[in-house]
């Protein structure tokens, strides 16, 4: 099925730069979120469990994607997480130990702002864990995620990606914007000089983690607009329920599924 934004004209998507309009993206995505709505009472009322986690460097998009998924959901069942930096009993725990508190619950939507793949990447970059902390997290996390499929849970990983280029971008947008402050972290500049280095342990971790039961959905998060789009698309196909009626898939030119391990 041909996707909406390849069957208009393409001046009435997309703008000079190659991102989508505005008006587009509008559209698309309010679509998008009243079938959310619909999935919700679909997992609510057979009792299901949705976890996705979301992951990438700094400026990525993961906050603004989960927004727009949480958007008309309800509150007390479909919930972001973002968890601060381990207190020093935490840092004593079951590397996982901290995560799972948050998982679902019948009828529940979790979706995490980062995940336990930190330790697969930022903490490897800043030298936040051991080689051997690193190791054995890449011997355990296979086994994790194989217990969080046998549990039942219905589980997506994605990593948002973008250019080094647009990562300055970004980053240069929340320092002028007063309303963006907040979210400048003292790490984030840090995290830019070490773009590649991200780049290297991302690769490394797609193919150490990927496998056939959770592989990684990897999205180009240059366009924000597509990039959730996308992300939504690439959930909402992968369930039926009832009075669906969006039946497109990812776009796979934006959006990546990794499968190398297991």
């Amino acid at each position: 099925m041909k996707l909406p934004e390849y069957e208009l004209p393409k001046e009435k998507v997309f703008k000079d730069n190659g991102k989508l309009k505005k008006k587009f993206y509008k559209k698309e995505i309010k679509k998008l979120q009243i079938e959310f709505v619909k999935l919700q009472s679909y997992i609510v009322n057979n009792r299901k469990r949705l976890l996705s986690t979301f992951d990438g460097v700094d400026t990525a998009g993961k906050d603004g994607t989960i927004r727009r998924i949480l958007r008309y959901l309800n509150p007390r069942i479909a919930r972001s997480v973002a968890l601060p930096k381990p207190s020093d009993r935490e840092k004593t725990q079951w590397y996982f130990q901290r995560y799972v508190p948050h998982f679902p619950a019948g009828g529940e939507l979790i979706f995490f702002n980062r995940s336990w793949y930190n330790r697969a990447t930022v903490e490897r970059v800043f030298n936040f864990c051991t080689y051997e902390e690193y190791l054995r997290f890449i011997r355990q996390v296979p086994k994790f995620e194989d217990l969080i499929i046998d549990e039942g849970i219905e589980f997506f990983k994605f990593w948002l990606d973008i250019s080094k280029e647009e990562m300055k971008k970004r980053l240069e947008e929340r320092e002028k914007c007063i309303l963006k402050n907040w979210k400048l972290s003292s790490l984030d500049w840090e995290s830019y000089k070490h773009y590649d280095d991200y780049q290297k342990y991302k690769k490394e971790m797609f193919d150490l983690t990927a496998t056939p039961y959770a592989p990684w959905i990897e999205v180009d998060a240059n366009d924000k607009k597509r990039a959730r789009i996308n992300v939504m698309r690439y959930i909402i196909s992968k369930f039926e329920y009832p009075q669906k009626d969006y039946f497109y898939e990812a776009d796979p030119s934006i959006v990546k599924i990794i499968t190398n391990a297991g």
